[in-house]
């Protein structure tokens, strides 16, 4: 992301993106944000901004982003740059030097509520954000990148991860299954069955109850919502039990 921030033009930095709101510079800050404030709060313990009374947690996120935001727009493209290259390899020191079996910092919400989530799909889920905003920036400035299957492999993983939590609502009896399979060359197939009254994550083999393919550009902007679920689902192949292949193609992998 660094090599592509450096690359561009004062104008491209005032590009609008996909984000309501926020342009390239706008998107920049936020990724800076989340630097802060996973070293802030996994690395030194600092608990940060503190929840108004009443508010949700995607209201709370919506509004201390957005307050990170808007006083980082007195900073300039360069200073930025240079903070993440600062900041980055001691937030790699800090995932690196985890227990990816232990109970994460942070729960992943959209994978589970029920369960607390393992260290290593926290760690996931921040790379799959810091990801999908480069592409965001990517997107708005037209210099398409960063799909390489080591690249974009593991966050369509971490995103399949909220195939049970999807599923959530759909009792089916035990045994039944759902099959998600990704094309393209990052792409991979994903399961999930009916065990102990809750969906679970399972090797996808047989003969599913259900079955979507989508490409694996269709999956990540649905997963973050960069497209509709009507979109997806007229970009998708959907067999089986309709009320299943309905909610897969609802998945959501971020916090909204």
């Amino acid at each position: 992301m660094l090599d592509l921030l450096r690359a561009l033009s004062p104008a491209e930095w005032a590009v609008p993106t996909v984000c309501p709101g926020w342009d390239v510079h706008d998107v920049v800050a936020h990724v800076l944000n989340d630097y802060m404030r996973r070293l802030s709060g996994s690395r030194d313990g600092y608990g940060g901004a503190i929840f108004a009374e009443d508010e949700t947690l995607p209201a709370y996120l919506a509004r201390t982003n957005e307050e990170f935001v808007r006083a980082a727009r007195r900073l300039s493209p360069q200073l930025m740059i240079e903070l993440m290259d600062h900041l980055g390899p001691r937030l790699d020191a800090v995932w690196a030097a985890r227990d990816l079996q232990d109970a994460a910092d942070l729960n992943v919400f959209w994978a589970a509520t029920d369960v607390d989530s393992p260290a290593w799909l926290d760690i996931g889920r921040e790379y799959t954000e810091f990801w999908v905003h480069q592409q965001q920036v990517r997107d708005a400035v037209s210099a398409p990148g960063a799909d390489e299957p080591d690249l974009m492999g593991p966050v369509l993983d971490v995103f399949a991860r909220g195939l049970p939590h999807a599923l959530r609502e759909h009792d089916r009896p035990e045994g039944h299954t759902a099959h998600l399979e990704v094309l393209g060359p990052a792409g991979g197939r994903w399961g999930v069955v009916r065990q102990d009254a809750r969906w679970q994550m399972a090797p996808p083999v047989g003969e599913p109850t259900a079955h979507v393919s989508m490409d694996q550009d269709t999956f990540w902007r649905l997963a973050t919502r960069g497209i509709t679920e009507d979109e997806a689902r007229q970009r998708s192949k959907m067999t089986g039990d309709a009320e299943l292949t309905k909610a897969i193609t609802a998945l959501l992998a971020v916090i909204a």
